[in-house]
């Protein structure tokens, strides 16, 4: 049980220093985010970091319950720490920012909260679907949905 805690402690740490290249030329990472469930929010921003620093060039979209870790005032769920590092889903979110990522929530997002893009916090924007369609249809992307 000890090593499952240090796995999860190490991929917890994502940093804002440049992504360490394990592989060249690593295929492109689009996480597409609609879970309602923290835990899962936060191990996809778990997961996510760890590709970023393993050389992947990542881009998160968030849609639905996913859309809310954008929001500058964002739901408890979002911002809470989880165990057993005390990180949040939105915190994870916001170092992948840092590090580079692109992140967008859904072209419907929005619209759908009656808002605009002045809600979400820094670095975030809206998807424009035929980049977004692209960039996952691309040759070699790889897409994780959680």
């Amino acid at each position: 049980m000890r090593f499952v805690s240090m796995l999860v402690a190490a991929g917890l740490t994502l940093g804002t220093a440049a992504p360490m290249a394990f592989a060249q030329d690593a295929a492109p990472l689009v996480t597409v985010v609609t879970a309602d469930n923290p835990q899962t929010q936060l191990m996809s921003m778990v997961l996510t970091g760890q590709a970023a620093q393993q050389g992947h060039p990542v881009r998160v979209l968030l849609c639905g319950p996913g859309g809310d870790l954008a929001l500058a005032d964002a739901p408890e769920s979002a911002t809470a720490g989880q165990p057993p590092m005390g990180a949040s889903p939105q915190g994870l979110l916001m170092q992948l920012i840092e590090g580079g990522a692109t992140v967008e929530v859904c072209a419907i997002y929005l619209p759908g909260l009656g808002a605009d893009e002045s809600v979400l916090i820094d670095g975030v924007s809206v998807a424009e679907p035929p980049a977004m369609a692209g960039a996952m249809a691309a040759e070699g992307t790889i897409v994780w949905s959680f």
